[in-house]
C-alpha cells in the first residue's frame, strides 16, 4: 500500500513538473563543436526524461542477463526447498499417526530435498520414525546427537528423557531433566520432573529455589505456586520432625499460611508445637484447621494429643470440636468414640446414630459394635454391626494414582507427582477387615510421643460385665431377660438402624428337666 502511494505521488509531480514547464515556454540553445542547437525547453526536458529512461532499461537488461545463471539456480533450489517442507510436513502427520512406511518415505525424499545441516526438523522426523518402528536404539542415538547441537540441545533432551521414563529408567530420566533445567531453566516439563525427582530424594531445599525460579521466570500463577509451594514446605517439616521441631513447626505453620486446607501441615505443625511444650498453640492450630475441613486426622489428633490421656479429657476435647463443627460426620464420630472411653454410653450411641444419619460408613458400624460390647456385651448385636459394616460405603482414605495409602506423602509412590495424593473414598468393595480408624493415623502422626492406647475400635476389646439396663434390677438375670427384647415402632416410626439383629447370638443350652419337656 505504501509503495503504490508513492508511485502516486511521483507520477503527479512528473506531471506537475511538464505543466509547469508547458505554462512557461521558453527556448534553449546548446553550441557544441561549433554546431548551434536550439529546442524548446519542453522538448529537451522530453528528451531528457527518455534518456533516463534508456538509460535505466538498459542497466536492467545487462543486469538481468548478467545474474541469471544465479536466478535459475535460485529458482530451482527454491522449488525444491518447496518440494522438501511439502515431504517434511507430509512425514511429520504420518509419523504422528503412526504411519511408519509413509513417514520413512517422505523421510527419504526430504533428505534428498533439504539439507539435514540446515533444517532441523529432519532429525526430528527421523527420530520419530525410528520410534514408531521400534528401533529405540536407533532413536535414542539420534536424540543424544541433537542434544549435542545447540540449536537443537532441548529438543534432544526432551526425547531423552521420555525415552527414559518409557524403560523405567528414572535416575537417567532424572538426570536429563537436570540437565535440561541446566541449560533452559524456563521449560516447563524439564523444571516440573527436576521438581518431583528433587523432592522424592529429600532435596527440599533445592526444589523451593527451583520453584522460586520457575515462579519468577514463567510468570507461574500465584495460586498453583502457593499450593506447591505448601507442599514442600510441609514435608521438609516432616524430615524435619525428628531432629529439628522448631523448624519443622516454623515449615508447617508457613505452609498453613500458603494453604490453609493442606491438612498434613496441621497435623505436622501441632505435633511439632507438642514436642516443643506448647499444647496451647497446637489445640489452636487444629482448632482453627478443623473449622475449614473437619478431617479426621485433625480430629484424631486434636482428641488423643499429649494431654489427653484421660477420657474426661479426650470427651472435653471431642466436645469442643463438636461445637466447631456440629454437623460434621468427624465430630460426632469423635464425640462417640470418646464418650465410649468415658463410659457414657448413651451419649455413645445418641452421636454415633446422628452421625451415621449424615453418612453412612464403615467406621460408624464398627463403633456400634464396639458400644454394643461394650455396654451390653450382646455378641448378636456387636455382629449384626460387623455384618453391617461389611457392606457399607468404606471410609476415605489418602488416594495418589489409584494406590491407597495409610499417610499422606508430598509425593506419589507411584509416578513421583508431586502434590498427588487426594482425601476420597475409594473404589470398590473393602478387601478384608481394612483399618480405617482414624486414630491409626494420629498414632502415626504423634509417633514418639507418650502413648496413649489405642482407640476401641481397633483393640476389639470386649466387655464380659455388661452394664444392667436399670440400675436397680438384680444382679442375676434369666436367659431370656438377658436376650434382645423386640420392640414394636411406634405408628408410621421405624428404628432408625432397620430390623433386629440376624444373628440373636448363641443360647445357653437348657436341660431339658429345666424345660418342662419329657418324653416319658
Amino acid at each position: 500500500m505504501l509503495r503504490i502511494l508513492v508511485f502516486l505521488v511521483f507520477l503527479l509531480a512528473i506531471g506537475f513538473g511538464f505543466s509547469w514547464l508547458a505554462d512557461r515556454p521558453g527556448e534553449l540553445f546548446i553550441i557544441w563543436q561549433g554546431q548551434r542547437i536550439e529546442m524548446s525547453m519542453m522538448v529537451a526536458a522530453t528528451l531528457l526524461a527518455g534518456l533516463i529512461f534508456t538509460i535505466m532499461l538498459a542497466w536492467w537488461l545487462v543486469r538481468s542477463i548478467w545474474t541469471s545463471p544465479h536466478s535459475v539456480r535460485r529458482y530451482f533450489r527454491a522449488r525444491n526447498r518447496d518440494r522438501g517442507y511439502q515431504a517434511l510436513s507430509t512425514g511429520l502427520i504420518a509419523a504422528g499417526a503412526g504411519d511408519a512406511a509413509m513417514a520413512r518415505k517422505m523421510l527419504g525424499r526430504t533428505k534428498s530435498l533439504l539439507n539435514s545441516d540446515q533444517e532441523p526438523l529432519i532429525h526430528i522426523l527421523e527420530a520419530q520414525a525410528a520410534l514408531i518402528e521400534g528401533r529405540h536404539d536407533e532413536a535414542r542415538i539420534k536424540f543424544e546427537q541433537m542434544a549435542e547441537d545447540p540449536e537443537t540441545r532441548e529438543l534432544g533432551l526432551h526425547g531423552l528423557y521420555l525415552e527414559a521414563l518409557s524403560h523405567g529408567a528414572h535416575e537417567a530420566a532424572r538426570h536429563y531433566a537436570e540437565r535440561a533445567v541446566e541449560k533452559a531453566p524456563h521449560l516447563p516439563w524439564a523444571a516440573e520432573a527436576t521438581l518431583e525427582y528433587r523432592t522424592q530424594s529429600g532435596q527440599f531445599d533445592d526444589a523451593i529455589r527451583l520453584l522460586e525460579s520457575q515462579r519468577a521466570l514463567v510468570g507461574m500463577d500465584r495460586k498453583l505456586a502457593d499450593r506447591k509451594k505448601a507442599v514442600l514446605l510441609t514435608g521438609r517439616a516432616m524430615s524435619k520432625l525428628e531432629n529439628d521441631p522448631k523448624g519443622a513447626r516454623e515449615d508447617a505453620l508457613h505452609a498453613l499460611r500458603l494453604a490453609a486446607d493442606l491438612v498434613p501441615a496441621a497435623t505436622i505443625g501441632a505435633k511439632a508445637l507438642f514436642r516443643e511444650d506448647n499444647p496451647r498453640k497446637a489445640l489452636s492450630t487444629l482448632e482453627h484447621s478443623f473449622k475449614l475441613d473437619a478431617h479426621p486426622e485433625i480430629a484424631a489428633a486434636y482428641v488423643r494429643g499429649p494431654g489427653g490421656d484421660a477420657s474426661a479429657e479426650r470427651l472435653k476435647r471431642a466436645r469442643k470440636l463438636e461445637s466447631l463443627q456440629p454437623e460434621s460426620y468427624e465430630a460426632l464420630y469423635s464425640m462417640a468414640a470418646a464418650a465410649i472411653d468415658a463410659r457414657e454410653f448413651g451419649l455413645a450411641r445418641e452421636k454415633a446414630e446422628a452421625a451415621a444419619r449424615i453418612e453412612e460408613r464403615e467406621s460408624i458400624y464398627l463403633l456400634m459394635a464396639d458400644l454394643e460390647e461394650a455396654e451390653t456385651g450382646d455378641q448378636g448385636r456387636a455382629r449384626h454391626w460387623l455384618s453391617q459394616a461389611l457392606r457399607a460405603p468404606r471410609d476415605p482414605a489418602w488416594i495418589a494414582d489409584g494406590q491407597i495409602s495409610a499417610h499422606w506423602l508430598p509425593v506419589s509412590p507411584v509416578t513421583g507427582r508431586l502434590d498427588a495424593f487426594e482425601w476420597k473414598v475409594p473404589y470398590g468393595p473393602a478387601a478384608g477387615m481394612i483399618d480405617n480408624d482414624a486414630g491409626a493415623n494420629a498414632e502415626q502422626a504423634f509417633a514418639g510421643l507418650p502413648a496413649l492406647g489405642k482407640p476401641k475400635s481397633e483393640e476389639r476389646t470386649i466387655v464380659l460385665e455388661p452394664k444392667p439396663a436399670n440400675s436397680g434390677a438384680p444382679a442375676s438375670v434369666t436367659p431370656d431377660e438377658a436376650a434382645p427384647r423386640k420392640e414394636k415402632p411406634a405408628p408410621g416410626a421405624e428404628p432408625f438402624f432397620g430390623r433386629p439383629p440376624d444373628d440373636p447370638g448363641v443360647k445357653k443350652e437348657v436341660a431339658p428337666s429345666e424345660a418342662g419337656f419329657k418324653l416319658f
